[in-house]
């Protein structure tokens, strides 16, 4: 296995054509009286898309069910107003109340998903059996677990809200149901986006610059699918396990999307991070993705070849080039 050096995360094409975002699915209300606020959600649809074979881990992206997902990243407001809204409470970076939500654990996000789902009388998606707020979970039995698309025994069958698995989030930052293309970035080209300190232009992301994160709804320009700072902004955690299994709670956890401060490399397809389930960093955050159409075509998986380092708690993984 030939190991790469990608730089430490937490420090510091094809044919172009012209492509329309995806409307939003809807706005949600979470919470009461002070501590009340909103989420956006966008539609994911094109069910059974193809795999993209290109990306890491290949292949990628596949998801056989219409879901949503979150349009922005969960902002220190939302997550400020969760803490006080029940009994736990989990320290966070603190930049402003339209940053993006940054050192929380993969832990931390999943607790802060689960209350989501049980204030509006949903199931708990994870499996915390410890009032502990950074100890790990326990997996589901694959009677209660997650089955659309494949056995997931991290989520529970009948959450409605919970963090996007690696490939609902590589859908939604790379696929053009457009033109049922998989880009490189999460743009709405498909190609490197211009790198921007804030704004919502087209094709630009927030990257490349040592200022901080933008606000969430000012972190560059929108996927195909009509969802913002999949790009640059803050990296975020993904559901699945770094080994694809989601076998047991202590494993590492994906991180993707690259952030403020890191260079194209880390927005594309190609590039691919993880951590302990109970490590935060600076420049990791989460969005929320949730409950749309059902479906019950299993969805396979694989492994690849990996390239891999790990610095500072972070691997770094890089689909090796085909020789």
């Amino acid at each position: 296995m030939r190991r790469i050096s990608i730089g430490l995360l937490a420090s510091a094409g094809f044919l172009t054509l012209l492509v329309t975002p995806q409307a939003d699915a809807g706005v949600i209300t979470f919470g009461s009286g002070a501590n009340k606020f909103e989420m956006t959600f966008v539609e994911i649809g094109s069910p059974g898309n193809a795999d993209d074979l290109t990306g890491y881990p290949s292949p990628a992206g596949k998801v056989e069910y219409t879901y949503q997902m979150g349009k922005y990243e969960v902002s220190e407001d939302m997550f400020t107003k969760f803490n006080d809204s029940q009994s736990l409470t989990i320290t966070t970076d603190t930049r402003g109340p339209n940053k993006p939500v940054t050192y929380v654990s993969w832990n931390e996000a999943a607790r802060f998903v689960n209350w989501l789902n049980t204030s509006q009388g949903f199931q708990a998606a994870y499996n915390f059996t410890t009032s502990v707020v950074n100890n790990n979970i326990d997996v589901w039995s694959s009677g209660e677990a997650w089955q659309l698309g494949g056995q997931n025994l991290y989520r529970h069958k009948d959450a409605h809200y919970w963090l996007p698995s690696l490939d609902e989030w590589y859908k939604a930052a790379y696929y053009n149901p457009n033109t049922g293309v998989y880009g490189d970035y999460p743009s709405l080209t498909g190609s490197v986006p211009a790198a921007v300190s804030s704004g919502t232009a087209d094709n630009t992301a927030v990257f490349t610059l040592a200022q901080g994160p933008a606000d969430i709804t000012q972190a560059g320009g929108l996927s195909p699918f009509g969802i913002m700072g999949l790009g640059g902004n803050v990296s975020e955690w993904e559901e699945t396990s770094v080994d694809l299994s989601n076998s047991t709670g202590s494993s590492n956890r994906g991180i993707r999307g690259g952030f403020w401060d890191g260079n194209s490399v880390f927005l594309s397809s190609s590039f691919w991070a993880d951590s302990d389930p109970a490590g935060g960093f600076i420049s990791v955050g989460f969005r929320v993705a949730s409950l749309s159409s059902p479906a019950t075509v299993p969805e396979p998986g694989s492994l690849v070849v990996w390239s891999a380092i790990c610095v500072g708690g972070l691997c770094y993984r890089r689909r090796r080039a085909r020789k």
